[in-house]
């Protein structure tokens, strides 16, 4: 047997509903294929979520974490990471149909 490491990553691309927990820090939960992830960040992290939402007509986040206490209904992503990026519109296929 070799020594691994189990990451999580969850995607999301709407502002999920917060609950303000002590100091600003955020705690979210996010509903994946039925598992409820519970999520608790920082006001910087936060911060970064929310102006992708205001900044970025379109916008991917990537949550990534470690796997950690399980709850009643999932579990909760322990040291959580937050990536934001800008989505940027594809090409319709129309457009590349008619370059041929």
């Amino acid at each position: 047997m070799i020594a691994s490491k189990l990451e999580i990553t969850i995607k999301i691309n709407e502002l999920p509903q917060p609950k303000t927990i002590e100091n600003g820090w955020q705690q979210l939960e996010l509903d994946c294929d039925g598992q409820i992830i519970s999520v608790i960040v920082k006001p910087k992290v936060w911060k970064k979520l929310t102006n992708a939402a205001s900044n970025y007509p379109q916008w991917v986040g990537a949550i990534a974490g470690k796997l950690g206490q399980q709850t009643e209904n999932g579990f909760v992503l322990a040291e959580p990471n937050i990536q934001v990026f800008e989505r940027k519109p594809k090409l319709g296929a129309t457009a590349t149909a008619g370059a041929t």
